[in-house]
């Protein structure tokens, strides 16, 4: 991965795009207190349902008319960089630009019209991101914990045991593709397998939760701790029952949810769920992280590491 808009130093702002199966994120984050452990406060945040998967796993690529719309997305998020004085971007593209017959030809056609050049990344990077960036947050943290990451075309997990990374692996069901009748039962039952696999290994593990539907699930459900967002499996399997009956308008008059995420969140919630009874977890908790939160971290630790080195190289001591 090379950075898409040169800059020297620590640049202030950094941004991520993050093409999903289900929408397209921009996220923009300022540099408020380098460091080591730095502060970046959100400047902004964009989400656009262009619902890519639909096309995908219904029709095995992208239409036109929705590369179009994604080009025009680009060009807008570009001018939304500009605006915000970003120095370093990082656009990816997961699951359903992956499985798209033509994904490597909308994605020049996207970099020639929009500027904007996209990474195809697999399952393993994506979990790795989504990962990797908040491990800090497990260091020293006894007991057995498994990232859970639900997406439109696939899902990532990775457990960590006593802080430790054990494993990372992604399976090729999402909510998109779910709908679309497309998560083969092979595939579910690899993900069952390996989770009885790893729940013998590792007893007592409880989930952390990643993704817009579990975000929008942990506040809609009763008795969640509003301290710090976790919610109970039980919890999560009450409003399961509420919201699976009903239709999505239903869900939309009943909940206030937007068209795009009413339904989605039925087969984001039945994953969960899924991977929760195997494991035999009880709690999932729910940081509100992303893959456009990892990748900006992820930026923000290659700026000081380019940093560092060209101060080294310059003769100079940075730790005086």
């Amino acid at each position: 991965m090379e950075d898409n808009i040169k800059t020297t130093g620590i640049p202030g702002s950094f941004a991520a795009i993050d093409i999903g199966s289900n929408a397209v994120r921009l996220l923009i984050k300022q540099v408020v207190e380098p460091g080591p452990r730095p502060k970046l406060n959100k400047a902004l945040l964009v989400r656009v349902p262009l619902r890519l998967g639909f096309d995908v796993f219904s029709e095995g690529k992208i239409s036109g008319k929705k590369e179009k719309n994604l080009i025009r997305l680009m060009k807008s998020y570009r001018q939304l960089m500009k605006i915000y004085g970003t120095d370093i971007y990082r656009a990816c593209a997961t699951s359903a630009m992956r499985d798209a017959a033509n994904g490597a030809q909308v994605i020049k056609h996207v970099e020639k019209e929009s500027g904007i050049r996209i990474e195809i990344i697999d399952g393993q990077e994506e979990a790795r991101i989504v990962y990797e960036n908040h491990i800090e947050n497990m260091k020293g943290r006894k007991g057995n914990f498994m990232y859970v990451d639900v997406g439109g075309g696939s899902t990532e997990i990775n457990l960590i045991s006593d802080g430790s990374l054990v494993c990372s692996r992604s399976y090729n069901i999402g909510t998109v593709r779910i709908l679309n009748n497309a998560a083969t039962e092979d595939e579910w039952k690899r993900l069952r397998k390996d989770m009885q696999e790893l729940a013998m290994s590792y007893p007592g593990i409880e989930l952390i939760g990643s993704g817009g539907n579990i975000n929008k699930l942990v506040k809609m459900v009763k008795n969640r701790d509003k301290r710090y967002p976790k919610m109970t499996v039980d919890s999560l399997r009450e409003m399961y029952g509420t919201l699976k009956p009903l239709s999505v308008e239903e869900r939309i008059e009943a909940f206030g949810l937007k068209p795009d995420r009413a339904d989605v969140i039925v087969p984001a919630a039945e994953i969960f769920l899924t991977i929760a009874d195997i494991l035999g977890s009880t709690t999932i908790y729910v940081p509100v992280i992303g893959l456009a939160d990892g990748i900006i971290d992820d930026l923000y630790c290659r700026s000081i590491d380019r940093m560092e080195f060209q101060e080294h190289i310059s003769g100079k001591d940075i730790n005086p």
